[in-house]
């Protein structure tokens, strides 16, 4: 008997950009019982905005939740190892980018399936292309301290990092601390410093601008409050 194959499904980064899922993930999509998701209602909303061809109700959803056992996770692949091909959802974006999900890859791979990326917006790179900063060399460091005096430190050394190398540094922050988070980096970095804020990526309320950090200082800064936001410096 041949394994099931482990797709890896992007989903829409803002609820209304349902056009950005590309027609061939849809296809798939619509051919699958099984799927790996952090938020089992989540998931179905997002599948049943695709229009499926049956009931969400059939459909078998596995939930990869902060307290869920990491033994249960291994489980999750066993219709794959069964023969059933299985969806991996993230959240918004990409699977296995800054996604729990890279783990669900990792243990398919032990049991020997196959792993299908697939084609979807990925809310790093469009940041990244939209920065106008270095795209052929970058490093995304995640979440950085939320405490102000490490953040501080963080920014400095990703701030050196970036001008020896010339790397652009690409970091997140959780939407309620956006504001926080470009107070303290505009009061830290150097003047000359470039400095993008990409924010509500393919929504109807996008929002992405670089300038040097002498220019933010003098500009009204947009509101980032719970909204979802990447930043970037070079």
């Amino acid at each position: 008997m041949s394994k099931g194959k482990l797709y890896l499904i992007p989903t829409p980064l803002h609820e209304a950009a349902l056009h950005t899922i590309p027609p061939y993930v849809v296809e798939i999509l619509h051919k699958l019982d099984y799927f790996i998701a952090e938020r089992a209602k989540t998931a179905r909303h997002f599948i049943k905005a695709t229009k499926p061809p049956r009931p969400l109700q059939v459909l078998t959803v596995y939930e990869l939740g902060k307290h869920t056992p990491p033994e249960e996770w291994q489980e999750f692949l066993e219709v794959a190892v069964e023969g059933h091909d299985i969806g991996l959802l993230s959240e918004a974006g990409c699977p296995g980018v800054a996604d729990p999900g890279a783990e669900i890859v990792r243990m398919a791979y032990n049991k020997g399936l196959e792993v299908v990326p697939m084609v979807g917006p990925s809310s790093i790179l469009l940041a990244l292309m939209a920065s106008g900063m270095n795209g052929q060399q970058f490093c995304f460091q995640g979440y950085l301290s939320p405490k102000k005096p490490q953040l501080q430190n963080e920014l400095k050394r990703l701030e050196q990092t970036a001008k020896r190398h010339q790397q652009t540094q690409i970091f997140i922050e959780t939407p309620y601390r956006n504001q926080a988070l470009v107070e303290t980096a505009l009061k830290t970095l150097s003047p000359k410093t470039q400095f993008c804020i990409a924010c509500d990526l393919t929504s109807e309320q996008e929002y992405v601008q670089t300038k040097r950090v002498e220019e933010w200082r003098k500009s009204k800064l947009p509101d980032l409050h719970k909204r979802p936001a990447i930043f970037l410096l070079l």
